[in-house]
């Protein structure tokens, strides 16, 4: 297996003003703790001006130089987020600075937010790219050249990655290792750092689902609201339409315009949100949870979970529960 060599070694990050610290911080640790397992990484943490810089969450972190300092020839230039995109893309310096390092690298990469600074720069257009699940939809509507997929914890797009938010940069990371020094080191790393080397499901299972339009026609309105009412009520087609007061194919119709999906696509999300807050707040069983939702069954539960968010109810209520009933007294 080839390895990198040269300025193909050269994992060099992109800090500035407001960046998410774990945006920087996480893909560090994963490279240089590579290191320890075999792999051979020249980590650079770059500045603008090679100054330090404040991040996010206010603490300050060094960087290792200005881009100055820099190998003609990178392995891998990785830009991360910050909270305020809109500022970063704003930023001309930034930008000039990542269009110039993205031509001379083998690999780019963003976290989070960074993929807005990708776009600004040109690197994404025609691709297809991952952001946080809060930011893809003014991902896509800032950047309508970009093919954003706002499900996946990370994209792999030809020499392009991206990853969602802020810890998915260790898991794309991750990926990157492997692909360099192969699975072994990055299982190793993986271990070292007690997390997944390939996270199960995708961003579903931690993204408020419910963000549907909001509605301007009454109909819509009355019929969404009866179903949050009680997604375990028996909610047909024919029984939401007669609710709304119109008929079944003129609520279709409504429901694709002002809610971007169908009025069954709704009950089953409605039901999926409810089904998540009783697996992580209450203590029934998964076959209570499933009837309490609408599901019926667990069975039905389970499929849509699968599918939905990419694991199953039990992993879920692992995962997302409440840590309270489990301290030591």
């Amino acid at each position: 297996m080839a390895r990198p060599s040269g300025g193909g070694r050269t994992v060099v990050i992109v800090a500035f003003d407001g960046v998410q610290l774990l945006d920087v911080t996480g893909p560090v640790e994963v490279f240089t703790t590579a290191n320890h397992y075999g792999a051979d990484y020249d980590v650079r943490v770059v500045s603008l001006t090679g100054d330090t810089v404040a991040t996010s969450s206010g603490l300050v972190i060094g960087a290792d130089g200005a881009p100055g300092t820099l190998p003609r020839r990178l392995g891998t230039v990785l830009v991360p987020g910050r909270r305020n995109w809109r500022s970063a893309v704003a930023d001309n310096d930034l930008i000039a600075l990542v269009t110039d390092l993205s031509a001379r690298a083998k690999r780019v990469a963003s976290v989070c937010a960074g993929a807005f600074v990708l776009a600004e720069a040109g690197v994404l257009d025609g691709r297809r790219a991952a952001t946080h699940w809060e930011l893809a939809a003014q991902l896509a509507a800032a950047y309508p050249r970009v093919r954003v997929d706002g499900h996946p914890v990370f994209v792999r797009d030809g020499h392009v990655a991206t990853s969602a938010g802020i810890t998915a940069g260790i898991d794309l990371s991750l990926s990157l290792v492997e692909e360099d020094w192969g699975a072994e080191v990055a299982r190793d790393v993986a271990r070292q750092l007690v997390v997944f080397m390939a996270r199960p499901g995708g961003q579903a299972q931690f993204s408020a689902r419910l963000a549907p339009r909001e509605p301007r026609h009454p109909a819509v309105r009355r019929v969404m609201d009866r179903v949050t009412a009680d997604p375990a009520e028996c909610h047909t087609l024919a029984t939401l339409a007669d609710s709304g007061g119109v008929s079944a194919r003129h609520l279709e119709r409504l429901f694709r315009t002002e809610v971007g999906m169908a009025p069954g696509r709704y009950v089953e999300s409605v039901r999926v949100e409810a089904a998540q807050t009783l697996l992580a707040d209450g203590t029934g069983t998964v076959e209570e949870v499933a009837r309490q939702a609408g599901f019926g069954s667990s069975e039905s539960l389970r499929r849509v979970f699968q599918h939905t968010l990419g694991v199953s109810p039990t992993v879920y209520r692992a995962r997302f529960r409440s840590t309270l009933g489990d301290r030591t007294r």
